[in-house]
């Protein structure tokens, strides 16, 4: 039965777009700068193919906004890849006032090797590695965001360190056999096992989640909101699905009213930290698709 449940689980948890909507290739007359095909000249766009510790070379793209304080490191959803997220970076970059680096899993789009629960582990550990690495930028200043299946990489690097600015769940799972079954307690084979990893995260975490999701259903969302340390006000989103949760006003107000949250409590800690510990002045703290059985022909 355990063989059977997690080798049904592994097979229907990722679906790559076939064929790739997009291509990544060398600039010979820009000193081997990766080109991004389809990608309109963009000078604050930046593509990267990193290797992972298993030697798979993942892209992965960073757009930066000249007034960025924070960093959104983007795990897309299920049936997505790079080609198509670009319309939301651009317009999440635009009203976030934030640089976002989004990649894509092994296997997906112009990545290399099979995609699997562990291979985007170490996918967004490459990419977590190239903002520190590349660009200086420092934990505290980055924002986890995990779409559908992109919560288990969120969760599973959000649970290792500790110093984040915050983290968002979108859609999110609880594990993958969860979705496929009621089931109460966590089993050893299961795949993205979000229920416990959540426990470990110690910061601010904002959970997105639609009401009428017939994929993930509304209760993961709710479970893993409840389960957070630092909960954030949730937006649960009336009448939204799994794919669409974008498409609503609400959406984006909500997500600048949480960045904006997170500018002023990192503010407060660095004035905090300034003042030393004599101050008497008191902190204030403020309170693309995963689908099983059937691939899914939109963005997801």
């Amino acid at each position: 039965m355990g063989n059977v449940t997690s080798n049904v689980a592994a097979k229907f948890a990722f679906f790559p777009p076939d064929p790739p909507t997009y291509d990544v290739y060398k600039d010979e007359d820009d000193d081997g700068k990766y080109i991004f095909s389809g990608l309109s000249a963009d000078k604050n766009a930046d593509v990267h193919v990193l290797e992972t510790k298993v030697g798979n070379k993942i892209v992965a793209t960073f757009w930066k906004h000249p007034f960025g304080r924070f960093t959104l490191l983007y795990s897309h959803g299920n049936a997505a890849d790079l080609g198509q997220m670009q319309e939301l970076f651009i317009e999440l970059r635009a009203h976030l006032r934030v640089n976002i680096m989004g990649y894509d899993y092994s296997g997906y789009g112009a990545s290399s090797g099979k995609p699997s629960e562990f291979n985007t582990y170490y996918d967004i550990e490459a990419v977590f590695g190239c903002l520190k690495n590349e660009y200086g930028i420092k934990q505290e200043d980055i924002i986890l965001y995990g779409q559908s299946v992109g919560s288990g990489p969120t969760l599973h690097l959000a649970s290792h360190q500790h110093r984040l600015r915050a983290v968002v769940l979108h859609s999110a799972i609880l594990s993958g056999i969860r979705v496929l079954y009621n089931v109460k307690m966590t089993f050893w084979f299961d795949i993205f096992k979000n229920i416990d990893k959540i426990r470990n995260v110690s910061c601010p975490i904002l959970v997105i989640h639609g009401t009428n999701d017939d994929i993930v259903d509304w209760s993961h969302g709710k479970r893993l909101w409840e389960l957070s340390k630092e909960k954030y006000d949730p937006l649960w989103i009336k009448g939204g699905g799994h794919c669409n949760l974008e498409t609503f006003p609400e959406y984006i107000k909500h997500l600048r009213k949480f960045v904006n949250a997170m500018e002023k409590l990192s503010f407060s800690k660095r004035s905090k930290a300034n003042l030393g510990p004599t101050s008497s002045i008191t902190e204030e703290k403020h309170n693309r698709c995963l689908r099983f059985g059937k691939k899914l022909t939109d963005r997801s």
